[in-house]
């Protein structure tokens, strides 16, 4: 439904010269699918999900739904085609204290979407269709008398879920809508996405530092860093095989919740910190921190390569990798028992 190709946004700042958020990213999103899209702050994530729904402009690259190249034509269209293309991409907020507008009551916020996009025509069925969302998103419709501060973060959040699903879009992108809550409301908030794509046939990109939640929701996962995507496949084979040295390092950071199996477990651990954007290193840009670089690393950048069983989808970026055709997983353990004589 959604392929992104070789996407690239550049910003120029003063001080800092250029900074790369992304560099050449491509994926794409089957109709009713999720995608998890994971790596660090400062990977590009939240600038991907800009593109998408069209706030920024790329610098260059193509985004296309259904075959139609959605910057095609310019950045905003008055015609109705032009509209409803914009609305079939819609984004939910990471912070739902902030999303809304704290003099606004919930049923005005709604009922300002409907407006604005021509949904409804009368003050009764805006009514009915408020009533309607409020639902959908499991909230009483009495909610719409309310503002945003009577509301909890999880009410908040559905209602920006709802605000989201007032366009009747077909692609949600879910920028860490989740962080921002508790782990029992986050749980509760999850559920609720899952039945919506369920009724309503809908397309996530969810957006997301944590690779432990992430696996629980999407069906495939797309692993960036520093503006790339360096792996990619059906969640279970890169939460539970990653082939790449990163991925990996994301892997063994979710905690597990038997103690046993918990400390049992290899520390896969990287060194270093991110490179600053500005100044991404040439090669891989991974090879700085990676403990299984290799010469060829500072200064080819490994491509997006098929790995694994051919059909499967999984797509790895790493030279080491790709020539021992083994996941980085089981290289990284070798490679730390090696070198402290185990």
């Amino acid at each position: 439904m959604i392929e992104v190709r070789d996407l690239v946004k550049h910003y120029r700042t003063r001080g800092r010269g250029t900074v790369h958020a992304l560099d050449g990213v491509s994926f794409s999103v089957g109709r009713g699918e999720t995608l998890g899209l994971v790596g660090e702050s400062g990977c590009g994530k939240s600038t991907a999900a800009r593109l998408l729904v069209q706030l920024e402009r790329p610098t260059s690259g193509q985004i296309l739904l259904d075959g139609r190249d959605l910057l095609a034509g310019g950045h905003r269209s008055r015609s109705g085609r032009g509209r409803r293309r914009s609305r079939t991409i819609q984004l939910v907020f990471q912070d739902p204290y902030a999303s809304l507008d704290p003099r606004q009551r919930v049923g005005d916020a709604l009922g300002e979407v409907l407006t604005v996009h021509r949904l409804v025509s009368d003050a009764a069925g805006r009514r009915r269709r408020i009533g309607e969302l409020l639902e959908m998103v499991g909230l009483p419709a009495g909610t719409a008398d309310r503002y945003p501060h009577q509301l909890s973060g999880g009410q908040r959040q559905r209602i920006g879920i709802a605000r989201a699903l007032a366009v009747e879009p077909a692609v949600l992108v879910l920028d860490e809508a989740l962080s921002a809550l508790d782990v029992s409301v986050r749980a509760e908030v999850m559920n609720l996405l899952a039945r919506l794509r369920r009724e309503l046939g809908l397309t996530y990109i969810f957006i997301s530092h944590d690779l432990g939640m992430v696996r629980h929701i999407a069906d495939r996962i797309a692993v960036m860093y520093l503006g790339q995507v360096v792996e990619i496949g059906s969640w279970d084979t890169v939460s539970d095989a990653p082939a790449h040295p990163y991925t990996a390092a994301l892997n063994s950071a979710v905690p597990v919740a038997d103690p046993v199996v918990e400390a049992a477990r290899p520390a896969l651990t990287v060194r270093g910190e991110v490179p600053d954007a500005a100044r991404p290193p040439g090669g891989c840009r991974f090879h700085p921190r990676c403990p299984l670089a290799q010469p060829i690393c500072s200064s080819v950048n490994p491509a997006l390569e098929p790995f694994g069983p051919a059909g499967t989808g999984h797509r790895v970026s790493c030279h080491v990798v790709e020539s021992a055709q083994r996941p980085a997983s089981d290289l990284l353990l070798a490679h730390r028992q090696e070198h402290s004589g185990e």
